[in-house]
């Protein structure tokens, strides 16, 4: 059964498709809940008004997405974490907290949109992208650091760094 779309479905189609359904999808869903209408001329030519209006609008939603990402690209935010002395957290930082962190910068993004092949486990700096839609994404730089008022953490970000400390502690050691 051919029907009009009075909205957009995902995976269907959007406002003013004209798409094929199973009768029962359309009969008993899309034609009472008001997502879909019978295919005449008349109601072609309605929609239309509704089709425009719906492309505007995904235009703007569009161009503030593209607007938030440049803002967005390049920010760096700052999570603190307690880790151990080699730099290995106790926990890690997964999506949740980076949108948390963006969120009070003044970003907000839903936990989704942040793009981690694996949680965060590691003292250190990272780029991490989001996606804001399927093709507009900004890069943000996260830095995991220890809390500042815990002296017992040292954030090595070098082998070089730790290397140097361990000498200086084996200095002290034997004087």
């Amino acid at each position: 059964m051919k029907v009009l779309l009075r909205q957009t479905i995902a995976n269907l189609g959007q406002v003013g498709d004209v798409v094929e359904v199973r009768p029962g999808y359309a009969r008993n869903y899309l034609i009472p809940n008001g997502l879909a209408v019978e295919p005449t001329e008349a109601n072609i030519k309605a929609i239309e008004a509704a089709r425009a209006a719906y492309l505007q609008k995904l235009r703007e939603e569009r161009e503030a997405l593209e607007l938030r990402a440049k803002e967005m690209d390049g920010k760096e935010i700052t999570i603190t974490a307690r880790a151990n002395e080699e730099g290995h957290l106790y926990g890690s930082v997964g999506q949740a907290q980076i949108a948390a962190a963006l969120t009070d910068e003044g970003f907000p993004v839903e936990a989704d949109n942040i793009i981690l092949d694996e949680p965060i486990t590691k003292l250190d700096r990272y780029e991490v992208p989001i996606r804001l839609a399927q093709d507009i994404t900004a890069t943000v730089k996260v830095w995991v650091v220890p809390p500042a008022d815990d002296d017992t953490q040292k954030n090595y970000s070098t082998d070089e760094e730790k290397e140097e400390s361990a000498n200086q502690q084996d200095k002290s050691k034997t004087e």
